[in-house]
Order: C-alpha cells, then sequence, then structure tokens
C-alpha cells in the first residue's frame, strides 16, 4: 500500500463516522412528540381491576386523580376480572358513546393470572389497539407486571416481552413500568393484586409524568 493511499482510508473512515452519527441524530430527531391534548378532551381508560379501582373509592383510582391533573374527561372504562378478550368485546359500545381522542389500554393481567395463551393475549391487544386506531383516537398501551414470588419477595416485579411488542408493531407509545413501579411496593398495596389509594395517587403521578413526556399533557 502507497503512502498515498492511507490518507484516501483515513478520509473514507472519517466519512463512515459522520454517516453513521448524521443517522442516528436523525432517528433521534424523527420521532415528534404528540399534540397536546386540550381540557376537557374525551379520554377512555379501558382495562380491568387496576383501572376499575378494586378496593378504593372510584375518586381514589388513578383515572380521575389522571381526569383532575390534566383538566381532561376520563372515563373510567376498567372492569374488574375482565381479560383482554372481554374488554374487546365492550371497545365497540364504548368508543361509539364516549369518541374519545386517547385510549389508555391496561390489560393483560387477568390473561396472565387465568393462564391464558399468550398469543391469545397478544392477537386481543393487537386488536383492540387496531380498532381504537381505525376509530380516529390515538392509543397508549400500559403494562401490567406478571404476578411472580420472586417478584414479591424482592420487591421487583417486571413486565413480559410482549408489551414491547405489540407496542412497537402497533406504532404507539408504551407506559412499560408505572403499574410494576407501583405493586413492587407492599405499602403501596391493598392486598396482593391491587393498588391502595396512596398506591394510585403515586401511580396517576407516573401515568401524567409520561404522558407528558409522549406530549399528550403540556
Amino acid at each position: 500500500m502507497s503512502p498515498a493511499d492511507h490518507p484516501n482510508r483515513s478520509s473514507r473512515i472519517r466519512r463512515l463516522i459522520f454517516l453513521m452519527l448524521a443517522i442516528v441524530l436523525v432517528a433521534a430527531c424523527g420521532k415528534e412528540k404528540e399534540v397536546p391534548l386540550s381540557p376537557g378532551s374525551q379520554v377512555l381508560a379501558l382495562g380491568d381491576s387496576l383501572t376499575a379501582g378494586a378496593g378504593v373509592t372510584p375518586e381514589e383510582a388513578w383515572p380521575d386523580l389522571l381526569a383532575k391533573r390534566t383538566g381532561w374527561v376520563v372515563i373510567n372504562g376498567g372492569v374488574s376480572g375482565d381479560t383482554s378478550g372481554d374488554a374487546l368485546q365492550r371497545l365497540p359500545a364504548l368508543l361509539e358513546e364516549h369518541t374519545p381522542v386517547l385510549v389508555l389500554v391496561t390489560l393483560g393481567g387477568n390473561d396472565m393470572l387465568r393462564h391464558i395463551p399468550q398469543d391469545v393475549t397478544v392477537a386481543n391487544l393487537e386488536t383492540i389497539l387496531t380498532q381504537i386506531k381505525s376509530h380516529g383516537a390515538k392509543a397508549v398501551l400500559l403494562a401490567t407486571p406478571k404476578a411472580s414470588v420472586a417478584g414479591v419477595v424482592f420487591q421487583n416485579l417486571t413486565v413480559p416481552d410482549f408489551y414491547r411488542e405489540v407496542a412497537d408493531r402497533q406504532q404507539v407509545p408504551l407506559i412499560e413500568d408505572a403499574i410494576a413501579d407501583v405493586l413492587s411496593d407492599p405499602q403501596l398495596k391493598g392486598d396482593p393484586l391491587h393498588p391502595n389509594a396512596a398506591g394510585h395517587a403515586l401511580l396517576s403521578g407516573k401515568i401524567f409524568d409520561e404522558l407528558k413526556s409522549i406530549g399528550y399533557v403540556r
């Protein structure tokens, strides 16, 4: 190799590095925030007992607390015991009745407790998100941690990977750790599966912060 080749090789390496940096910057900048929702916006919280507020009053459950923080009209569409399949059946009527601009989907916990096959849960969640978007609304998916003895003992519940996979495929934001963080703390639970009033208060704050990061809250 002649000495003249070294500058050319160095130049090519520099160009490659600059190109890679440019790609990274474009990817980072291309993820635009959502448009903030104005006070009075109709928002549907679709879920199970974690949304319904089992063990607390309706005013203490996170959907009502979120409404107070944002000024939105948050419809509590949580039904205790609901699986993803149950919620899927209820969804069309809820969308028609309330015409929400945003739907917060918190489902899957009962599927796991009842050992419903994961592919069924995934299919239901994907259909739910597809229906929401086809109705002209935005969607945000909230992950529910899997019940785990070790997670309870070490106060470190984790969520299954399928939530991230569903969110990525459907191109919707995922609030991944809010519920897991709350349910990992025994002082924030009214029973092994549900937050107490303090847990719901913290959960509403975490959801608020995540929605602000996404762009829905100013």
